[in-house]
């Protein structure tokens, strides 16, 4: 305001570069345009859409899952209605320690030995036919899982009500054993308490329908054999006799001649546990 109280006068506008004058320019908000409902509804509804197919998906899919549990719960209890299947049976009836050598090393003791056994497999089934493929047998030490062997047994056909004689030897040459285990578990005189095993993969046949092939074991533990009776010592020659031409020799006495003794068979009897493997990734069960 100036000294007599008036008010200044407002400053001239600028002139443009014409030399004329333009009126002032002012600040114009963008005009708002509102989308349409249609747009946010499609938005929207594509999310739930994708949510409600996934859950339909999961839906059926575990109705499809209940429904062949349902069908295969059906199918196993009607073939178990009709053949009533049973696990097939082995006993061990005879083992025999044909040799035994455990070599005196302290630090790296080798173990060479022959066993034969004899087992008896037997199907109670009347209608169920098992397959059998190549059976691998090893034995071992009860103690402390002390290997003495291994072996084979060609597969066979088992037929229903069938009782088959299985025999097989378990041997081992210059096996590499523990020195503190095999010194404790083998013994060169008295009786060896040892596990056999036989493994292979079994299938089963109904008529014209066979299944798919899956792995068993046959366990058969407590098992005491005799180890063999050592050989008897060489017959000495006897010094300061002397026979002529004219005399006639001297029967051999029974002390000079060596006669090694039977290796002794142990009627063993023991029923075998029958148990299936089943191989999943690395692990088998």
């Amino acid at each position: 305001m100036s000294s007599n109280g008036k008010p200044n006068p407002q400053p001239p506008a600028a002139v443009a570069g014409n030399g004329a004058g333009g009126p002032p320019k002012m600040y114009q908000r963008p005009i708002y345009r509102p989308q349409a409902p249609g747009n946010k509804r499609r938005r929207g509804g594509g999310g739930r859409s994708c949510r409600f197919s996934c859950c339909c998906c999961f839906f059926y899919a575990v109705l499809v899952v209940l429904l062949l549990a349902f069908v295969a719960a059906v199918a196993g209890g009607a073939f178990y209605l009709l053949y009533h299947p049973h696990r097939p049976a082995f006993t061990l009836s005879v083992a025999r320690v044909n040799k035994l050598s455990l070599s005196s090393s302290a630090t790296a003791p080798t173990l060479t030995d022959s066993i034969d056994v004899t087992l008896t497999a037997k199907n109670p089934n009347k209608k169920l036919v098992y397959l059998y493929d190549d059976f691998a047998v090893t034995a071992a030490t009860s103690a402390n899982a002390v290997p003495l062997g291994e072996g084979s047994v060609p597969g066979f056909v088992h037929e229903a009500g069938n009782i088959t004689v299985i025999k097989a030897t378990v041997s081992a040459s210059a096996l590499g054993v523990d020195p503190t285990t095999a010194s404790s578990d083998i013994k060169k005189s008295g009786d060896i308490s040892i596990t056999l095993d036989l493994e292979t993969k079994a299938g089963v046949k109904v008529g014209g329908l066979k299944t798919k092939k899956i792995g068993i074991q046959v366990h058969c533990d407590g098992i005491k054999v005799a180890a063999p009776a050592p050989p008897p010592p060489p017959a000495k020659k006897k010094k300061g006799v002397k026979l002529s031409v004219a005399d006639a020799p001297a029967p051999a006495s029974v002390d000079d001649t060596a006669i090694p003794s039977p290796p002794a068979a142990t009627t063993v009897a023991r029923v075998c546990q029958v148990r299936i493997r089943v191989k999943i990734w690395k692990w088998t069960f």
